[in-house]
């Protein structure tokens, strides 16, 4: 093949191979011993692959990574890892289709059963880790427990990995082991070396342990940092926020990012004793007052005519999203950022409940109730999310705070969780199911008694009425990952299909009997992982086998 390169004649048969022989012709030392052109093609192109792959020079070879770090947290049981092992494999099973059956959703119970096994200190086997990395990579709901089940191994290993990276960059740190508080070198180190997750983890510990301490660590490093990892770091100052975070807040009001401004505008004003939240309570008490006149007292509201710069520094966004007035814009954002003891002073001296029952002038209440929605829950100040939320039998459209099942959630959670779950019971027990689904996702799991026998109650209502089943999926997949397992035996009752009720949907008897079929298997199954999880730990690896070091 004289007087043709190698690199030339390869990319000869690789163009003939696309074309095909019958429309070029193979180059002309391929064609020499008299075969056929297809045949004449593929040998050259066999003995071309052979030469090509014995000429390449062996590459130097890498620097072994360094070992895998100690985890001392002992290994599941056996019985634990090998039902891990299955929960794992189970992740990507095709659907089978619109009816789910009655086998249980195994996908949507992994992320029960990491909960559980953080909680009792195990650690991931070995051999599990690639496939709870992949599991992690497919669903950021999973990403918390499984960084920190996955531990200081788990980050060593995704390095090795770019479709693992997520894992350095997760907020929740994936179970980095940390330096001891008391050790001011390792934890400078870290501070100033470690990856972006190990940097959160250890500013998320150190404002449990001394708040003060990681704010300074933090305060050292704030104008080298990133505008992304500003706002990161930031948002971990919600843990341990008191007063003595004030200074720092109002000097990141001029941050050069946006998003961090509005932030520290955030944290600054569930701190009613800020400078800000008393700016924000000026500014909302020259808007609302108290209006004597006419059948008896009333809300006024007169809505700020502008937004000036002061405003914009302390958080005030101008530009209104499209369809809504600047005013009301203005007025929802200086009421939700002020104090809520200002309204007391305010209004005559009145409680929250008294105050949300007053009649508020020229249309302006529904603003103003959404507007002091969003400062109960951002100061976390129970006794005016009970006056928004209203008895809980009273019809939404009608109460006395917010009509709004999205901001009723997020008062429910600023409550105990006795109390909330015993409010979602009774208002499941007045108005049923069909608007409970976001108030049941505030609710602690396992569901407290009074609620679980509530939604068990109104499923039953309405499977006996004939009810669409379809229309209670969602509650009936929540019921499948919160009711207590306990409630399995109650259940059996419900499994049977029922006979069709005259008007009832068409074939909805087959259905409600699959759904709590698979509610039933459910429970037993997830308490079944319960028990696998307490059994005695393991030294070995239960999946693998292979000694542990």
């Amino acid at each position: 093949m004289t007087g043709i390169t190698d690199t030339s004649l390869w990319e000869q048969l690789v163009t003939t191979a696309l074309l095909g022989t019958d429309r070029r012709t193979p180059p002309a030392p391929v064609m020499a011993g008299g075969k056929e052109a297809p045949a004449a093609l593929l040998d050259a192109a066999a003995i071309h692959t052979v030469r090509r792959r014995a000429g390449l020079r062996p590459a130097s070879a890498a620097a072994r990574p360094d070992p895998a770090p100690h985890d001392g947290r002992p290994l599941p049981p056996a019985p634990a890892a090998r039902r891990l092992a299955q929960l794992l494999a189970d992740r990507s099973a095709p659907s089978s289709g619109g009816r789910r059956g009655t086998a249980p959703d195994l996908t949507e119970l992994l992320p029960q059963w990491l909960a559980a096994a953080n909680a009792r200190g195990y650690r991931t086997p070995p051999v599990l880790l690639p496939a709870l990395l992949d599991a992690a990579r497919a669903r950021t709901d999973l990403r918390p427990q499984a960084l920190a089940f996955a531990g200081t191994r788990g980050l060593w290993l995704a390095r090795f990995n770019p479709e693992w990276k997520f894992a350095l960059r997760g907020s929740s740190g994936g179970g980095t082991r940390l330096p001891d508080a008391s050790d001011t070198e390792a934890v400078h180190k870290l501070w100033e070396e470690g990856l972006f997750a190990e940097r959160v983890a250890l500013l998320a510990a150190g404002r449990k342990q001394d708040a003060g301490e990681a704010l300074a660590l933090l305060a050292g490093t704030w104008a080298t940092e990133r505008a992304e990892d500003r706002l990161m770091f930031l948002d971990s100052l919600r843990t341990g926020l008191s007063d003595a975070d004030e200074p720092f807040l109002e000097q990141a009001l001029a941050d050069r990012s946006r998003n961090v401004r509005a932030t520290a505008a955030d944290l600054l004003s569930a701190l009613p004793g800020s400078a800000l939240a008393g700016r924000m309570a000026e500014r909302a008490a020259t808007c609302v007052s108290l209006d004597r006149g006419g059948d008896g007292p009333a809300i006024a509201v007169e809505a700020p005519h502008e937004c000036d710069a002061d405003m914009q520094r302390d958080g005030v966004t101008r530009n209104p999203p499209t369809g809504r007035g600047e005013r009301s814009w203005w007025l929802g954002q200086l009421v939700a950022a002020a104090p809520l003891a200002t309204w007391t002073d305010r209004l005559g001296g009145r409680g929250p409940e008294d105050i949300v029952a007053l009649p508020v002038a020229d249309g302006w209440g529904e603003e103003l109730h959404a507007a002091w929605c969003r400062a109960a829950v951002r100061q976390r100040n129970a006794e005016w999310s009970r006056a928004l939320l209203g008895a809980p039998g009273t019809p939404p459209e009608t109460g006395p705070g917010t009509s709004s099942l999205a901001e009723r959630a997020k008062l429910l959670a600023t409550l105990a969780q006795a109390e909330r779950a015993a409010w979602v019971a009774e208002f499941i027990a007045a108005h049923g199911l069909s608007e409970a689904f976001q108030l049941l996702g505030v609710c602690a799991v396992p569901w407290a008694d009074p609620l679980g026998r509530s939604v068990v109650d109104a499923l039953d209502i309405a499977r006996e009425a004939g009810s669409y089943p379809w229309s209670f999926s969602g509650v009936m997949g929540l019921a499948e990952r919160c009711l207590s397992p306990s409630e399995a035996s109650r259940l059996d009752l419900l499994t049977a299909t029922p006979d069709e009720a005259e008007g009832s949907s068409p074939g909805a008897g087959g259905y409600w009997s699959e759904a709590f079929q698979r509610l039933v298997s459910t429970l037993r199954l997830r308490e079944t992982m319960l028990l696998e999880l307490s059994a005695p730990a393991e030294a070995t690896d239960p999946v693998g086998g292979a000694p542990q070091r």
